[in-house]
């Protein structure tokens, strides 16, 4: 079972908290335009395995940013939403989500002329 912390040195080490990994922020982009089944999100996030998918949505809405909710239907649905805690992550991402598209090609470059063999 995860440690659960009881406080942040900063702001930023909160945020970090609740957004870092690998996964979180795609799954919080692919949120941004509205609620999406879990197929839907993995097709949105390529790369992700179901079951780091399953982990970092039960993280997110642990954290209080997406919600989860489930359909009594047959066949089960389950939908996946951003609560206003996780839109307002959203926007502060934005910037660096411009930040990252203004310089791909310099971000490729360097890690290209860096690489080891």
């Amino acid at each position: 079972m995860a440690k659960v912390r009881t406080s942040y040195h900063c702001g930023l080490d909160a945020a970090v908290d609740v957004v870092g990994g690998k996964w979180k922020p795609l799954i919080l982009w692919a949120l941004h335009d509205g609620t999406h089944r879990f197929g839907e999100l993995k097709r949105h996030v390529a790369g992700v395995s179901e079951k780091m998918l399953i982990q970092q949505l039960r993280e997110l809405e642990a954290d209080g940013v997406v919600h989860r909710e489930v359909y009594r239907e047959v066949p089960p649905r389950v939908e996946y939403s951003l609560t206003e805690l996780g839109e307002a992550l959203n926007t502060a991402l934005l910037p660096l989500g411009e930040w990252g598209a203004a310089y791909t090609e310099q971000i490729l470059a360097n890690k290209r002329a860096n690489s080891v063999v």
